[in-house]
């Protein structure tokens, strides 16, 4: 993707890096910038780290997720991730943040999930920013490893872990083959999140509020289905929109043709995110400067948003602090 917006200079840009802000919708294995993997792993060169932290389409950003999640073989690994990655957030005068870890992919690799967990959740203790943890199972893989991840993630209730979702390819797997995931971590006391409408049409949407979902992941195609945007809109359930990340995979054609201004108008609540920010050469601040300068969005109304959706009991706190 070609960048085609010029970043605030000066004041403007100061200011808005001084709004006190929450990240929803940041996965942790997405986060890793180049310094930080060859920190980690030591074998691989910049340029080969640059030709994976690339994703023209989506099919294409899964491939380099996948091998940037092979690069993370300990515990030890994924907390140098985490710490890297809070202190980034630090800088963009974000006070809290909901991180998701990819438990899916961590079971698929045979790794201790438990031992990255509390690796991961201890590291984000130490942070001056409130951290808390999104557990995400793969669409693509199955309910079945989809419940393994939300057995465990009951475990860590008492550790940071506030919501199970699930992300991945839409197609492949239907949110209706969770429902019983969803009702067993709902029932276990967990929040819900869903990625949909990002690659596929309204109707994955649809199917995720159905199965209980309280935030929808980017959620963009809701612009095709007006009597959608009026259930979200009446149901008070946000989309966590992520402007670059939308662009980099071709999701939208450019970033002018990025909905999220006909959302916001349509009332649809809007929360900003970074997605994957590695990969698609972006920040939280970034994604405030496109929102305020290219679509004319209320950043004051955008930060305190990702207060007002956040899982968390007292996250409205973070707004004062």
């Amino acid at each position: 993707m070609e960048k085609t917006e010029p970043r605030p200079q000066g004041s403007a840009a100061r200011s808005q890096r001084a709004v006190k802000k929450a990240e929803l919708h940041v996965h942790l294995e997405g986060s890793i910038e180049a310094e930080t993997l060859m920190e980690i792993d030591p074998s691989v060169s910049r340029d080969e780290i640059e030709a994976n932290l690339y994703g023209r389409t989506f099919e294409e950003f899964l491939r380099g997720y996948i091998w940037v999640t092979k690069r993370l073989r300990t515990p030890e690994h994924y907390a140098i991730a985490t710490r890297d990655l809070l202190d980034r957030l630090a800088s963009q005068c974000v006070t809290y943040a909901e991180i998701t870890l990819s438990a899916g992919v961590v079971l698929w690799k045979d790794q201790d999930l438990a031992a990255v967990y509390d690796a991961v959740w201890k590291e984000s203790q130490r942070s001056r920013v409130k951290t808390f943890w999104i557990l995400d199972a793969v669409r693509h893989f199955g309910a079945e490893p989809g419940m393994r991840v939300a057995e465990f993630s009951l475990t860590r209730r008492d550790q940071g872990v506030v919501a199970f979702g699930i992300g991945g390819d839409e197609a492949r797997g239907p949110a209706e083959l969770f429902r019983d995931v969803f009702a067993f971590a709902r029932d276990g006391g967990l929040r819900l999140v869903c990625h949909a409408g990002e690659t596929t049409g309204p109707q994955s949407i649809w199917a995720a509020l159905e199965i209980g979902a309280e935030r929808i992941g980017h959620g963009i195609a809701a612009i095709h289905d007006p009597a959608l945007m009026a259930k979200l809109r009446e149901s008070n359930v946000p989309l966590e929109v992520c402007i670059s990340s939308n662009v980099s995979t071709g999701v939208v054609a450019s970033l002018e043709e990025h909905p999220v201004r006909k959302l916001y108008d349509a009332g649809v609540p809007i929360v900003l995110n970074t997605d994957d920010p590695a990969f698609f050469r972006t920040s939280l601040a970034r994604e405030y400067e496109l929102a305020r300068d290219v679509f004319g969005l209320p950043l004051e109304e955008l930060a305190a948003n990702s207060f007002r959706y956040a899982f968390s009991v007292g996250q409205g706190s973070g707004l004062s602090s």
